[in-house]
């Protein structure tokens, strides 16, 4: 499923884009940084989503490690860029919006198929993942593990 959002009669779709929209049209805390240098590293950031996906995905068939290690690597050091807190940009922000659904998806589902902890030796992504599940609307979108790695070896692994 595609999230979409119909608004002063146009309709958005993308997902890193509605949440840049929502951010500026409608009230409640920044998603997005003032500072520049942050909503440049946010960019970065944003645009480095499909790169990471498309790591994890293809790496799941093969025996390698060393793809999927790189991107949980890329994650690990982005988040020490900033020292104001446990989230890439330091305070909570759009960039943790758009990362939480695929490292709760996929953390679970490399346990369980390549049997290995991608948190292990990284330990600002534990931390961050620990920090993110403390935020209660986050908590309440998130999924039963178990399912959620049946689904997904269904989606990505069938032949």
């Amino acid at each position: 499923m595609v999230p979409s959002l119909e608004h002063n009669n146009e309709v958005r779709g993308e997902s890193l884009d509605l949440i840049k929209y929502i951010d500026s049209n409608f009230e409640g805390p920044a998603l997005y940084p003032d500072d520049p240098n942050k909503r440049q590293f946010a960019e970065e950031l944003l645009s480095y989503t499909e790169t990471f996906n498309k790591a994890v995905i293809f790496s799941l068939k093969g025996d390698s490690l060393e793809e999927i290690s790189a991107a949980f690597d890329y994650l690990e050091t982005a988040l020490s860029k900033f020292n104001d807190g446990p989230f890439f940009l330091g305070q909570f922000s759009l960039v943790d919006i758009a990362y939480a659904p695929f490292v709760e998806q996929f953390l679970p589902l490399l346990l369980d198929v390549k049997k290995c902890d991608f948190t292990s030796g990284r330990p600002r992504l534990a931390s961050w993942i620990e920090e993110t599940d403390k935020i209660e609307a986050y908590k309440q979108t998130k999924r039963d593990p178990e399912k959620l790695v049946a689904l997904l070896k269904w989606r990505f692994m069938a032949n």
